[in-house]
């Protein structure tokens, strides 16, 4: 039987981070997983610059960084046209790289321990995790961290709620040009032109050497034009990922928290899932987990504080609006909508030219000015 405060099950991005950030602040932890290094996983590829500044608020943005590549500039087009080119501070990663770089940010002092957590029961006081391999961990928090696995937290009488099945489908997929070289732009968003074709938009962006391309769109898996898709290309190429909206049911237990995926899930196309992520293991590790460990009992009382922290609430609030308003930009065909995209667009094309002017300007001499001398000779 092993004790330590607080059990994490679950070593993917939030898992990794807590168990980095409590081992850090000096709190007991172990952290569940069986794969003693992340495997390839079609997730996460990208951090916006909201997202890295909650990302430094962990105290792990230099590992991602390290492990990322930088955008600079993206292009944004639609209709076969360029409408804008702006600066960008995007990460971009694949998933794996970037949980292993957190991973090995994880103090000595935390055990990393490779195997599943086979059963586990909570309460107000101690909890009690089964692992695979026959070892017993006796803890104050149970954090599941463990994503879409569901038995875990079945057996402990949680459910989920659906609210919206298959809401959309994620494909990602390396490119490079067909002729060889290399692409005229660093990074590019081309959204869809057409609300039959059900896309929401397909970005480009650069991980390394190669170019990373990740299409979003709103169908059914049993869909032909998803045959289509993967019958032109070594499915080994592809990852396709659907997505179901849910929200988790009979979390409110005394000695576990749930956080990330294993919570609640979010939508991959509106870009919001690392908004979810950092926002909860932020939030539960600066804030929660060190007044929970600093008095006796693990209750109810302590575990409700954390699902009803204001800066959650409103996290999955956005998170979830952003799903639904991205789909209803993509697909629906009331005036109201289209109005709306042709707004976007329009504002996107009025800045990319206001953004070149300037650039034009600038790099353009004053009328009458000689270029300066030098003082040598």
């Amino acid at each position: 039987m092993r004790h330590t405060d607080v059990a994490i099950v679950g070593g993917g991005f939030a898992g990794s981070m807590v168990a980095a950030m409590l081992g850090r602040i000096g709190h007991d932890a172990i952290l569940v997983d069986p794969h003693p290094v992340y495997p390839k996983d079609f997730r996460c590829e990208k951090l916006d610059a909201s997202q890295i500044a909650l990302l430094r608020k962990t105290g792990l943005a230099d590992a991602v960084a390290r492990a990322s590549t930088l955008d600079q500039e993206v292009w944004i087009a639609r209709f076969g046209r360029v409408v804008e080119k702006k600066p960008s501070e995007q990460l971009d990663f694949l998933y794996d790289t970037a949980v292993n770089a957190v991973r090995a940010e994880i103090p000595a002092r935390v055990p990393v321990i490779c195997a599943k957590a086979a059963a586990a029961s909570a309460s107000a006081d101690r909890q009690h995790l089964t692992l695979s391999n026959g070892e017993e961990i006796s803890a104050r928090l149970i954090v599941l961290a463990n994503g879409l696995n569901i038995s875990l937290r079945h057996s402990l009488g949680i459910d989920r709620e659906v609210i919206s099945p298959c809401h959309s489908i994620s494909i990602g997929f390396d490119v490079s040009p067909a002729a060889g070289g290399s692409f005229g732009f660093r990074a590019l968003t081309y959204y869809g032109e057409q609300t039959a074709l059900r896309t929401a938009y397909l970005t480009l962006f650069p991980i390394g050497a190669m170019t990373r391309a990740n299409l979003f769109v709103y169908r059914d898996m049993d869909d032909p034009w998803l045959r289509r898709l993967t019958g032109a290309v070594e499915v080994s190429d592809v990852k396709i990922r659907p997505v179901d909206l849910y929200v988790s049911k009979g979390h409110r237990q005394a000695g576990i928290v749930l956080v990330g995926d294993a919570f609640a899930t979010s939508c991959p196309a509106a870009g919001t899932g690392c908004n979810k992520v950092l926002t909860d293991v932020e939030r539960l590790c600066n804030v929660h987990v060190p007044r929970w460990l600093a008095t006796p009992g693990m209750g109810m009382d302590k575990i409700v504080a954390f699902y009803d922290d204001e800066v959650k609430v409103a996290c999955e609030r956005y998170c979830l609006d952003k799903a639904f308003y991205l789909r209803a930009m993509s697909t629906e065909t009331a005036f109201v909508w289209s109005a709306r995209r042709g707004t976007k667009f329009l504002g996107h094309l009025g800045k990319g030219t206001l953004r070149a002017a300037r650039a034009r300007l600038a790099a353009r001499p004053l009328a009458g000015c000689a270029p300066a001398r030098s003082s040598a000779g």
